[in-house]
């Protein structure tokens, strides 16, 4: 390369200042072809130093040519002519011609760029047999391409016909990433040559003025690596360096050249991928000697780029299209399980493997009130750091894809956080989390070994780059794509909104559970008070005694039901004092106090002999209780009772008479302040908490229960292991 005319690069080329080097004014061409540039006036202002001889003409710098100046082909003048008249109305793409100087046959490529007409004449390479036999075969590879179900398999099929069509050594397919770093996803290639797929580049093996001009000029080709740059000439009064961004002979940067060389690359063509404006990916080709490949091909080559590009945006858009159908499905269903009075920290705790799915996240973790559970390997201790972090910074949506803005952690570590707040009042957070990107790498060639270094270094070879690329990573995630941050806002939107609702119907609920409690508390209060007062004036007090022994248990049910309910929604859980019982036994002692304090329900039991176990008599009898009461309420009086052994598991069913349960209130049986049981006519002195308490005391336990609609009779299921967790087996 030689330096512009204009000095804008006097200091010496080096690795530091590449990025700045105006590849786009090289002040040369490769020696494969020729150039001439004109003016608005048809002048020739610029011209290669091969020109005249290898097109065998005469011309003169600084004037228009005259008549049969370049050659007898017509083709030629009237190119110009049209590039000239398409120069008044803007710049123009290239235009390729076959034309013919003195018998020699050139692909002719005229485009008009930066107020020049630019005139590249290649020496036409093969014969038209080979060249129709070439049209056939890229005629076959689009056909394949067009049928291939995703990216990767596009890809795949991509590099090998290409080779197939050019005859390179080695084609590669690169695919880069949100921060223009490149994979090599795709390789056909000899098969003594050294395997590159896998191996990923940083961004700065191709600099933001590289990837401009492959944006611009899609096809690059490099016929001959260890070629000597031919220079531009200038017209007097010209001396402003020729543009050649369109180019298709640009002499290239010496810190490529050594880049190719570095490699024992001796040829290469790049075919750019470009999506949406923006350079995707790319088609490169390597040959281990000088190789030229026709105009007509690379041009070929060019129209399956485009055609990958058009496949890459229909996948992309399927992609999104179903990546945020399932993602709103899973809100629906999310949102949905709130709004059916389950704690929303809970429904994300049990969703949390979909979410972690939907968001492309490592790890999960989900904290309210200082409660975390995990979904995912997550250091506890670091958690808490991380949400504390987030509490003082008081921003309900936070995305950080560097660890050096995290709380130091051990491993495992995590460099990314997408963290939504859901339940500002009670810090309710929901935070998905990924790993530093260099540890989802892998080394894909072979990095012992050594290749040679010239005046620019080490970094440019691939292992030197990978490892400038890993250099330049460390401590970062991927971030999280536009999708991903738009599927996150919403879900924390409808889970917020919803939580909301919820949390303001809970409080409507409790409410008139006090005024429920207010009233259901002073009839058995009044009954006392009678009563009390009947023993004073009747001798006979069996019935009276019957009253008293009735109201004192319903305020007992009420009262502990409300210290019960106080425990758990303040997160402080429920007592358990387990002993060595014989559950029998206690089940006979409550059965008879049941049929003297309600002779109107019959009891059928089926109990074993005997059935020890080590639990908490005093819950278990309540658990018991609140489902005989829950059974005489919606039954007809009539209920059945069984209690069995099963594998260590002490299970209890009680059934009574009745229509199966409605399924949309299933989902809500074990919930608290359910709206159906505040009121309910067939139980006027319940709040509704008798089934959660079950459900709260079973779970403490270790144990669990459940419904189980039967024919003409609904059945509940009581499961507990006879021993604790650290005795059992």
């Amino acid at each position: 390369m030689t330096p512009p005319v204009d000095g804008n690069f006097a200091e010496p080329l080096t690795l530091d200042n590449c990025d700045r080097e105006p590849i786009h004014i090289p002040g040369a061409i490769q020696p494969h072809g020729a150039l001439l540039a004109f003016d608005r006036a048809g002048c020739l202002v610029a011209m290669s130093a091969n020109a005249n001889t290898m097109l065998g003409l005469a011309l003169v710098l600084g004037e228009v040519p005259a008549a049969g100046a370049l050659g007898a082909d017509p083709e030629i003048p009237e190119a110009i002519r049209q590039a000239l008249v398409l120069l008044d109305r803007g710049e123009t793409m290239p235009e390729t011609r076959e034309v013919s100087i003195g018998g020699q046959a050139f692909d002719l490529v005229v485009h008009s760029y930066a107020d020049r007409v630019l005139c590249e004449f290649e020496r036409h390479a093969g014969s038209a047999h080979r060249l129709s036999r070439f049209a056939q075969m890229a005629y076959v590879s689009m056909d394949k391409l067009r049928r291939q179900p995703n990216i990767e398999r596009l890809l795949e099929v991509a590099v090998n016909e290409v080779r197939a069509m050019t005859g390179f050594d080695r084609v590669m397919a690169y695919r880069f990433r949100h921060d223009d770093s490149g994979d090599i996803v795709a390789e056909s290639r000899r098969e003594d040559l050294e395997a590159f797929i896998g191996r990923r580049y940083p961004a700065s093996d191709i600099p933001a003025q590289a990837r401009r001009l492959y944006v611009l000029n899609t096809v690059r080709l490099i016929a001959d690596v260890g070629y000597t740059p031919v220079s531009l000439l200038a017209a007097p009064g010209h001396a402003t360096p020729l543009d050649l961004s369109h180019s298709v002979l640009r002499s290239v940067s010496p810190v490529h050249v050594e880049y190719l060389g570095n490699m024992g690359v001796f040829a290469s063509m790049s075919v750019s991928i470009v999506v949406a404006g923006r350079l995707w990916g790319m088609v490169a080709c390597h040959h281990m000697a000088p190789w030229h490949v026709p105009h007509a091909v690379r041009m070929a080559c060019d129209v399956v780029a485009q055609l990958i590009a058009a496949s890459v945006q229909s996948f992309d858009a399927r992609e999104r299209e179903s990546t945020v159908a399932r993602a709103a499905a899973l809100r629906a269903d999310v949102a949905a399980q709130v709004a059916q009075g389950h704690e929303a920290v809970d429904v994300l705790a049990r969703e949390a493997a979909a979410i972690g799915d939907s968001l492309a996240a490592d790890a999960i973790f989900v904290s309210q009130e200082g409660r975390l559970r995990a979904h995912g390997s997550v250091d506890e201790a670091w958690a808490a750091q991380l949400l504390d972090r987030l509490q003082v910074q008081d921003q309900p949506f936070v995305h950080i894809h560097r660890a050096d803005a995290l709380p130091p952690a051990a491993e495992p570590a995590y460099s990314g956080v997408l963290a939504l707040r859901f339940d500002a009042a009670r810090q309710g957070w929901l935070v998905a989390l990924r790993r530093e990107q260099i540890e989802t790498i892998r080394w894909g060639g072979k990095p012992e070994k050594v290749y040679q270094h010239g005046p620019f270094g080490p970094r440019l070879t691939p292992r030197g780059s990978f490892d400038e690329w890993r250099e330049t990573v460390r401590g970062t995630s991927v971030p999280w794509s536009d999708t991903l941050l738009e599927i996150a806002r919403q879900l924390q939107d409808s889970v917020s909104r919803v939580n909301a609702d919820r949390v303001l119907e809970l409080d409507r609920l409790r409410s008139q559970l006090w005024a429920v409690l207010g009233h259901d508390l002073r009839d058995p209060l009044h009954a006392l008070s009678m009563a009390s007062v009947a023993l004073d004036r009747q001798p006979a007090a069996g019935r009276i005694t019957t009253v008293i022994r009735n109201s004192t248990n319903r305020m007992q049910r009420l009262l502990r039901d409300l210290q019960d309910i106080t425990r758990i929604q303040n997160g402080l859980g429920l007592a358990i004092d387990r002993e060595d019982v014989d559950l029998v036994a206690l089940l006979g002692q409550l059965l008879d106090d049941q049929r003297a304090t309600y002779p109107d329900m019959t009891v059928h039991a089926a109990l074993p002999a005997s059935l020890p176990g080590r639990i908490d008599p005093m819950r278990f009898l309540q658990m018991v209780a609140n489902l005989l009461s829950n059974a005489r309420h919606h039954g007809d009086g009539l209920v059945r009772l069984s209690l069995r052994e099963v594998q260590g598991q002490v299970e209890l069913d009680i059934r009574n008479a009745s229509a199966p349960i409605d399924e949309e209130l299933v989902e809500g049986l074990f919930d608290p302040f359910k709206r159906s049981a505040i009121r309910n006519a067939r139980n006027p002195g319940s709040m509704g908490l008798g089934l959660y308490i079950v459900d709260q005391v079973a779970r403490a336990h270790g144990g669990q229960i459940r419904y189980e609609p039967g024919e003409g009779e609904v059945i509940f299921v009581l499961s507990l292991p006879l021993q604790p967790a650290e005795q059992a087996g």
